[in-house]
C-alpha cells in the first residue's frame, strides 16, 4: 500500500492533499499549491487507512468525536490522532491524555467522526472533559 499524505503549509495556513507522480526511479507526492524544498516549513500527516462513521478519511492531525454509551448516558470525547509506538492512536484531549486504538471505535454503537484538526482548528484542542449529553 502507498501511504496517502496531507501538508500543513505554516507559512500561508494551508492544507494541502498530495498526488503520487511516479518516475523511472522515484515516486514523489505533488501537492496542491507548493513543491517542497529544504525551505518550506511544512507539517506532514499521513492518511490511518481508516474512515470515519461518514466516509471521510482520517488522517495523522485530525480531531475525532467518539460517543461512548456508559450505563444510561452518552458521553462524547475528542482524541488527536497520532502515531504512538506501533501504531495510528486516538488520545484523548484531557487532562489524562490516555491513548485508545482507533479499531476501538468500528463496531458496535460507538461511532467517530471528523470534527476537524490541530492546524485549521485549534479551538478543538481545548480540554472537552467528556461532555456528558
Amino acid at each position: 500500500m502507498i501511504p496517502k499524505l496531507r501538508a500543513w503549509d505554516k507559512e500561508d495556513e494551508r492544507m494541502s492533499y498530495g498526488e503520487l507522480e511516479y518516475f523511472d526511479d522515484s515516486i514523489n507526492y505533488r501537492f496542491e499549491h507548493f513543491c517542497t524544498g529544504a525551505d518550506e516549513d511544512v507539517e506532514f500527516m499521513q492518511s490511518t487507512g481508516l474512515k470515519d462513521k461518514n466516509g471521510t478519511e482520517i488522517y495523522e492531525g485530525d480531531v475525532i468525536a467518539n460517543q461512548n454509551k456508559e450505563s444510561k448516558n452518552w458521553y462524547v470525547s475528542h482524541h488527536v490522532v497520532v502515531w504512538h509506538d506501533t501504531g495510528f492512536m486516538g488520545k484523548q484531549i484531557c487532562s489524562s491524555g490516555s491513548y485508545l486504538g482507533l479499531d476501538y471505535w468500528t463496531s458496535g454503537e460507538n461511532g467517530y467522526v471528523v470534527i476537524g484538526n490541530i492546524y485549521e482548528n485549534p479551538e478543538l484542542l481545548e480540554d472537552t472533559k467528556n461532555e456528558s449529553r
